[in-house]
């Protein structure tokens, strides 16, 4: 299942990268890509309760970090 959030509030196209490898390595996500220029995210996962986990990480790596879902 192919998803697209807008993602706010990330400092540099480096902590995009690093952020992108994370969510990468959650439990169900196939694919993940971060476009720090437009700030838009494709996340391609197996169920809803990935996106649980996906927040998670997005609040751990850095404060005020937020999605929102676009497509």
């Amino acid at each position: 299942m192919k998803h697209i959030y807008k993602i706010q509030n990330l400092d540099c196209a480096a902590c995009a990268l690093k952020l992108e490898d994370k969510i990468k390595k959650v439990s169900g996500v196939n694919n993940c890509s971060i476009n720090f220029i437009i700030q838009k995210m494709t996340i391609d996962f197996s169920d809803n309760t990935t996106l649980d986990e996906v927040k998670k990480v997005c609040d751990k790596f850095e404060d005020g970090v937020k999605i929102t879902r676009i497509g």
